[in-house]
C-alpha cells in the first residue's frame, strides 16, 4: 500500500492542483468518491487491532459492494492534512492530533467513533546513554513527530521535569527519519513509538514513557475517527467497521498470537516483536469503552471529552492551537461506539 508522510501531505496542499495530486498518490481525490463506494482508510504502522482487520480482509468480505482503500501514514498530522483535503473517510489517529483537529484553525469536521487503545510504554522518550534524566536535555537536540501523541508527551515530560521547552532544540521528524538521525548521531534523544522506539532503545536510555505520564495525569490514546459526511452517508460501513474492530479488540485478549501474526505481516516485524508491542498498550472492547471514564453514554457523557479538552488546553499553552472550544464541542465530536 502507498505510504503518505506529513511532509508530502503539506506539499500537496501548497497549490490548486492538490486534489489531482492526492488522487495520483493513491490517497483519493479532494472530495468523496464519485460512486460513493470507495472507503478510504488511513492506518499507521504500529501494532493495533485494525491491522488484524486489514490483514484478514474483514471489511472487504463484509462489504462486497465497496472498494476498501488502505493507505499508510506516518503521523496524525499528515492524517489531519489529508482530512482537510477531503481525501480520507476513516483513520487511526492519536488523541493529541485529534484534539488539535477539533480546535481552530483546523476545526476538522470528523468524529471519534471508538477508542482503539490507551497508550502505554509503546511510546517513550529515549536518550543517549550518558543522559540519565529529563532535566539533562537542556541544550540538547530532541526529535518527535510534531502534533503527534509523542510530541504532546515530550512537552508533558519536559513540563513535569521543570524544563523550559525553549531551552531544548526540538526537531520535527517522522519515525523513520528519527531512526536515521539517531544512527547518524544527529540527535541526542527522541520521543517516538514502536517499532522505531524498539530500535533506538537498543543503545539508548529510556527516560520516561507514556504509561508513566498517564499515571501523572497526561494520558494519550489512539482513536478511530470518521468524517461527519461519511458517517451520515455510509451507516452500513460504520457498523461493519465497528463489528470488525470490536472483534479484533477482543481477540487481542483471547488469542494474541493470531493478532501478532497479522501485525507482523503488516509491519514487517517478527512475531515476537509484534507480541511485545501488543502488550505495551491497554485495549478495551466497546462495552468497556462506554464506561464513565471514557465515552459514557448519550444521557451520561463520560470523561473522554474532558480529557480531550485538557489536551487542547495544554496544546494552547504550548501555542500549538489558536483557541480551545467549549466542552460541548468535544462532546459533540464523540460518537458512542455501538455494534449491531
Amino acid at each position: 500500500m502507498p505510504q503518505f508522510t506529513r511532509r508530502s501531505a503539506l506539499s500537496l496542499f501548497g497549490g490548486l492542483a492538490a486534489g489531482p495530486l492526492l488522487a495520483s498518490c493513491g490517497v483519493g481525490g479532494s472530495s468523496p468518491s464519485a460512486d460513493g463506494k470507495t472507503v478510504r482508510i488511513a492506518y499507521q504502522k504500529f501494532a493495533d487491532s485494525t491491522l488484524l482487520v486489514k490483514d484478514q480482509g474483514t471489511l472487504e468480505k463484509a462489504l462486497p459492494g465497496y472498494r476498501i482503500q488502505w493507505t499508510a501514514f506516518d503521523s496524525g498530522a499528515s492524517i489531519n492534512t489529508a482530512f482537510l483535503g477531503r481525501s480520507l473517510d476513516l483513520a487511526v489517529i492519536g488523541s493529541s492530533p485529534t484534539a488539535q483537529a477539533l480546535c481552530p484553525p483546523l476545526a476538522i469536521p470528523y468524529r471519534i467513533i471508538e477508542l482503539l487503545n490507551v497508550i502505554g510504554d509503546s511510546e517513550a522518550l529515549v536518550a543517549r546513554k550518558e543522559i540519565t534524566k529529563v532535566a539533562d536535555l537542556v541544550g540538547r537536540k530532541v526529535a518527535a513527530p510534531f502534533s503527534s501523541t509523542a510530541h504532546y508527551s515530550l512537552l508533558a515530560a519536559l513540563q513535569q521535569a521543570g524544563v523550559d521547552p525553549a531551552k531544548v532544540t526540538i526537531v520535527d521528524l517522522e519515525p523513520q527519519n528519527i531512526l536515521a538521525a539517531w544512527q547518524r548521531g544527529d540527535i541526542d534523544a527522541a520521543y517516538v513509538w514502536t517499532p522505531t522506539l524498539s530500535s533506538i532503545q537498543k543503545d539508548g536510555t529510556t527516560l520516561i514513557d507514556s504509561a508513566q505520564l498517564a499515571k501523572a495525569g497526561k494520558p494519550t490514546l489512539t482513536f478511530t475517527v470518521a468524517s461527519n459526511e461519511f458517517i451520515d452517508a455510509n451507516p452500513q460501513v460504520i457498523t461493519e467497521w465497528l463489528k470488525a474492530t470490536n472483534a479484533a479488540l477482543g481477540q487481542i485478549a483471547k488469542d494474541p498470537g493470531t493478532v501478532a501474526d497479522a501485525v507482523a505481516r503488516q509491519i514487517g516485524s517478527t512475531r515476537e516483536d509484534a507480541l511485545a508491542q501488543l502488550k505495551q498498550n491497554i485495549y478495551l472492547d466497546h462495552a468497556q469503552q462506554r464506561a464513565p471514564e471514557y465515552f459514557g453514554s448519550a444521557s451520561a457523557p463520560g470523561a473522554l471529552a474532558d480529557r480531550l479538552r485538557d489536551t487542547a488546553e495544554f496544546l494552547r499553552a504550548q501555542k500549538k492551537v489558536d483557541a480551545v472550544p467549549a466542552l460541548e464541542t468535544f462532546r459533540s465530536a464523540l460518537r458512542v461506539p455501538e455494534t449491531a
